[in-house]
Order: C-alpha cells, then structure tokens, then sequence
C-alpha cells in the first residue's frame, strides 16, 4: 500500500513536470522541469528496482545531457515570439501525434492485464542481479540495434559540431610552428638604465 502510494504520488509529479515542460513560457524553466521529470522517472525506475537505469538516468541525461541542454538554452538569443508563431498551425498534428502515442500506451498497458501468462510473477534466483541481466540482454539480444544507435548517435555528434563551426574574424589561434621558432631577443629586450641617484 506504501509503496502504490509513493509511485502514484512519483507519477504525478512526473506527469506534472512533462506538462510544464511543454507549456513553460521561458526555455530555461522548460529545462528545469525538465530535468525535474528526469529525477522523478529515476525515483520511479528505484521503485521499480532497477537501480541501474535509475543512476543512469540520473548521471548520464541529468549530470551531462540536461546541463548541455541549459548552457545551449541560456548561450543561445532565442527569439520567442518567432517560436510561438507557429504553434496554432502545428496544433492539430500535434494533438494527433499525442493521441495515437496514448492509444499504443492504452494497448501495451490493456495486453499485460489481460493476459494471463504475463500477468504472474517470475522468481527469481537469490544472486539476480538486473545491472548483469540487462547487459546480458542487451548485448546478446539487442547488440546489432545497439550499434545502429551508436552510429546514428555518432553522425548527430558531427552533425552538430559541423553546423555550429563557424569561422570569427576576432578569434585568437596559437600556432605550435611560431611558438617553436621564437627566440629570445624577439620577446625580450633589455634595456639598461641608468641607477637612481638621491
């Protein structure tokens, strides 16, 4: 009973900080909630007891992907009322985007109350462990989309690095070959002065 009313009290917090991601008018407090709704997933997956991908979440998208995220938000001039421009025109696909993502979540959730065989509970020998069983699964399994999502993760690193490299007129480069063939009595001049006399 504690632990239904823990993972109900996580969900809507959870459901509540996805709806303030989506309608926060400034993008840094998108982002916030955001990483908001990233700590309450783990606290679900803990409940879950899949502490695993509760501390992956946490370190890999809250430690790293968010705080990018933040930075990119915060350096960037977001121009707002362009964004909202289209947000009328795009409404209706967005509604019918939602609903069918509800309808395949109604049918995943309705298949595991309604079938017997997947409705009992497995036991489990005394030295599971779901950080080994996950890997096992994953690189036995799922090893050949595993790769395919490595490489596509790859092409997007490049991809961003090559849209955001820009040449600037005002930036300052070091060149190794001049630092190599600099001299003394290039950068130094000494200069003999006479002493101070009282």
């Amino acid at each position: 009973m504690y632990e239904a009313a823990v993972f109900y009290s996580f969900g809507a917090v959870l459901v509540l900080s996805g709806l303030l991601v989506i309608t926060a008018r400034n993008p840094v407090h998108g982002v916030l909630f955001l990483v908001l709704a990233f700590f309450t997933a783990a606290a679900i997956w803990l409940l879950l007891r899949a502490e695993f991908l509760a501390i992956a979440l946490v370190v890999v998208y809250v430690g790293a992907v968010m705080v990018l995220f933040l930075f990119v938000v915060m350096m960037l001039d977001i121009n707002l009322e362009r964004i909202r421009e289209g947000f009328w025109k795009n409404l209706w696909l967005a509604l019918a985007v939602g609903l069918i993502m509800v309808a395949e979540m109604v049918f995943v959730i309705a298949g595991r109350y309604f079938d017997v065989t997947a409705s009992t509970p497995r036991v489990l020998p005394p030295d599971y462990s779901n950080t080994r069983e996950l890997g096992r699964i994953l690189y036995t399994d799922y090893a050949f989309a595993f790769e395919i999502a490595a490489v596509v993760l790859l092409v997007a690193i490049i991809a961003a690095i090559s849209l955001t490299v820009r040449s600037r007129k005002d930036s300052r480069y070091q060149d190794p070959a001049a630092q190599v063939r600099a001299r003394r009595e290039d950068r130094v001049r000494l200069v003999s002065m006479p002493s101070e006399k009282e």
